[in-house]
């Protein structure tokens, strides 16, 4: 499987150090692409990566790429993308998966038509501990659940991408889509009311929120996340005959399961990992060669919950990202 990584920051360096360790496994890092050629020539020879690109659009072009990973800025997605589909790469893509909720139902739509492959790269919903988890609730551990609480938050309020609007900046889409996930990964979507604020950066992008969900079933969700404080990063998954704590949600450590009384009656820590990353490439890899058109851990009608979710949230806290109102259709050159 050799995967082309489109955009080459931080989570470019991680994957790649990632694939590095998989090739055992028939994981390649293949190309890399950035719109500055001295970054990608320095990413090319850093990770023995066989072809360097300073075009998106010249990578994507090339045939021996079977999957292109974008680790480009949110507002990017929606176009880079297209760029993809148009030219049958198969794609997996970061979170927040496009800026909106109609940005995703087009991509997802036309990677349908044209039988791509395509999903998220919301590290969380791959990892085997999130079967470890379900199975817990699935047998009545903690007994009918009735709430969940979860928590992310780091000082990332410097970076660029994230204080600039026009780069669909704030905490929500980088850090809230994690609590968010976790609240649907084990309560579902079936939500009935939203309540959400926020504060506010000096260019009316969220700097940290409070989210509240209340779904069908009378469970709640009540989920904070932050871009300029250190946070517990903790979830929890609240029963009427106990509790699971989860530490750090972003990448799960360790499960502490606790009794109705408080007590602690079991500790699970996670297996050994690489990074956490080689899940979502491995079930990515799988599906492709299967003739899949989306993963199972993260399939098209999720992606499009989150997304849903994601635009009611901005909603509730008055947060607009600049065009967003303009329709971003794609000129595709196939019927």
């Amino acid at each position: 499987m050799n995967i082309g990584i489109m955009g080459l920051g931080a989570i470019a360096h991680t994957l790649a150090e990632t694939m590095n360790r998989m090739e055992s496994e028939d994981i390649h890092l293949f190309a890399c692409a950035s719109r500055d050629e001295n970054k990608a020539l320095a990413f090319k020879e850093q990770y023995h990566v066989d072809k360097a690109y300073s075009s998106y659009e010249d990578m994507v072009k090339d045939e021996d790429i079977d999957l292109v990973y974008i680790a480009t800025p949110h507002s990017e997605h929606y176009k880079n993308i297209m760029l993809c589909l148009e030219n049958g790469r198969n794609v997996l893509c970061e979170k927040a998966f496009t800026v909106n909720e109609r940005q995703a139902k087009e991509v997802i739509n036309y990677a349908r038509s044209k039988k791509i492959f395509l999903a998220e790269a919301i590290w969380t919903r791959y990892m085997p501990i999130r079967k470890v988890i379900n199975d817990l609730i699935a047998n009545n551990t903690i007994g009918k659940v009735k709430s969940v609480t979860a928590d992310l938050g780091y000082v990332i309020n410097k970076k660029k991408r994230l204080v600039d609007p026009h780069l669909a900046g704030g905490a929500l889409l980088d850090v809230g889509i994690y609590p968010l996930n976790f609240a649907s990964m084990f309560l579902g979507n079936n939500v009935t009311k939203v309540e959400a604020i926020c504060t506010y950066t000096d260019k009316h992008l969220d700097d940290s929120d409070s989210i509240t969900l209340v779904y069908s079933d009378n469970t709640i969700a009540t989920l904070t996340c932050s871009m300029s404080s250190s946070t517990s990063r903790i979830g929890t998954i609240n029963g009427n005959n106990g509790y699971i704590v989860v530490n750090n949600i972003n990448n799960p450590e360790k499960i502490s399961i606790y009794d109705v009384n408080n007590h602690l009656i079991r500790e699970m820590r996670r297996e050994s990992q690489i990074s956490g990353y080689e899940y979502e490439l491995r079930e990515c890899r799988d599906a492709i060669m299967q003739g899949a058109i989306e993963p199972i851990s993260m399939p098209h009608d999720e992606t499009l919950e989150m997304m849903a979710m994601l635009d009611k949230i901005r909603e509730k806290m008055d947060i607009k990202y600049p065009n967003e109102d303009k329709k971003l259709r794609w000129r595709f050159r196939f019927s």
